[in-house]
């Protein structure tokens, strides 16, 4: 089960900024991914060993006071229905507004866990201000200053224990494959083509999150997973034209997936909204086969894929060590080399190197390019070793790891690339004292 917490209120009461202490300031709190979109919307979080998301809303509304009230019905009725905890802040400084009630009414009419934020308390002058706060009748309310962090442990403290499970369940053993991208990219006409017209070849089993099914694909050679499929095609209550819409209902999609087969629309190419949930994918380390789709309409004006998948590289770097698969959902056009793909990425991703063959090939490589020296101090690598953990990660094992460099880093990224084949799959290395 993935846990979720959505951000949600007016603008201007400090959305932004809880979402950045509660993924950013605190040690307990770990990995937030910044986007290429204005604000950063979502996040990584891990407190009392729990393990979250956070949602961030601010930042994807403009224009007049009815503009910003229809943009914010959106947003809630996609926190209601995708999350499992749901943070509404208001500003202690104004008291509450006519934007205020409207929120705290859809709130009140949800089933779902709210917790009311006075934000702004920032002196002991403003403890107490937020009383007025209860009369929205949604429980209690947290005195809290985002900008100094106050209250928030306290607010933590509640929101986990909402959460019946502490990390992802899974619930089998074959590969888990995942359609992600933004909405009207195809993915629906995809896993149509998958499953819609085999209906003797899958086997629907009750998924882990709502009104979504985890389906079984076995055939042609075939065994895995195909998750949410359910609840990626249903359609939703709000209009899918924001951002944040396709970031909320991607991640419980992509957290419980090894490979995520992400989508583009071919006539569109790689847009800001697409980069950012394949960031999403990357951070998660999830593997990636991305699937340019709709490519029939495409080739009708005779352009190379080889020119396109370069322009593509280009806009994914820096990991875009990725299968690049052309397809049409509509046609069938190469859907099983897309899946052919996935499990590829699949078996690279669960790959296990022998500590033996994996120092004989990388200290030869090491010798040839040793780490430059940095202050008069060399760099000294004793020894490498694959971390056991769910995606590839390596130790080296040396006697100054603060004095490595990025770059280095990213070259010895490339070499364990180069010799053990990671396409598709996010690689870390870490440096460690000897």
């Amino acid at each position: 089960m993935s846990n979720i917490i959505a951000i949600v209120g007016r603008p201007n009461v400090g959305k932004s900024t809880l979402f950045n202490r509660l993924v950013g300031s605190r040690h307990a709190i770990v990995e937030e991914m910044s986007g290429v979109t204005r604000d950063r919307i979502y996040g990584k979080g891990d407190w009392n060993g729990y393990d979250f998301s956070v949602i961030d809303t601010g930042g994807y509304v403009s224009g007049s006071e009815d503009i910003f009230e229809g943009e914010i019905r959106k947003q809630v009725e996609i926190a209601i229905e995708e999350a499992n905890a749901i943070v509404f802040v208001v500003d202690v400084t104004t008291g509450i507004t006519d934007l205020d009630e409207t929120v705290a009414t859809m709130l009140r009419k949800s089933k779902k866990n709210v917790f009311t934020v006075a934000n702004k308390v920032d002196n002991t002058q403003r403890v107490g201000l937020s009383s007025e706060f209860y009369s929205f009748g949604l429980g209690d309310v947290y005195d809290v200053s985002a900008t100094n962090g106050s209250g928030t442990g306290e607010l933590l403290d509640d929101i986990v224990k909402t959460f019946t499970s502490k990390t992802i369940e899974e619930d089998s053993e074959l590969p888990r494959f995942a359609i992600v991208g933004k909405p009207n990219v195809g993915k629906s006409s995809l896993a149509n083509a998958l499953i819609g017209e085999e209906r003797n070849i899958v086997t629907p089993i009750s998924g882990t999150t709502r009104d979504s099914v985890n389906t079984r694909y076995n055939a042609f050679g075939f065994d895995f997973m195909l998750i949410d499929t359910a609840g990626i095609r249903k359609k939703a209550k709000v209009h899918e034209d924001i951002e944040y819409y396709s970031v909320l209902r991607s991640v419980r999609t992509i957290e419980s997936a090894d490979v995520c087969i992400f989508m583009i629309d071919a006539t569109e190419g790689i847009q800001k909204q697409d980069l950012n949930i394949y960031y999403m994918c990357e951070k998660n380390h999830k593997g990636i086969v991305v699937l340019v789709n709709k490519w029939d309409l495409i080739e009708k004006d005779h352009k190379s894929t080889k020119e396109f998948e370069t322009k593509i590289r280009q806009q994914l770097a820096p990991f875009n060590d990725v299968p690049i698969i052309f397809t049409s959902a509509v046609t069938k056009q190469r859907i099983h080399k897309a899946l052919e793909a996935a499990m590829r990425v699949y078996e690279n991703r669960v790959k296990k190197i022998q500590t033996s063959v994996l120092n004989e090939v990388m200290q030869e490589v090491m010798e040839h390019n040793p780490p430059p020296s940095i202050k008069g101090k060399y760099i000294r690598i004793k020894f490498v070793s694959q971390l056991p953990t769910h995606a590839p990660a390596f130790a080296f094992f040396c006697n100054l790891p603060q004095y490595v460099r990025d770059d280095y880093k990213r070259f010895l990224e490339n070499k364990l690339r180069e010799h053990f084949d990671f396409e598709g799959v996010p690689v870390r290395v870490f440096f460690r004292k000897k």
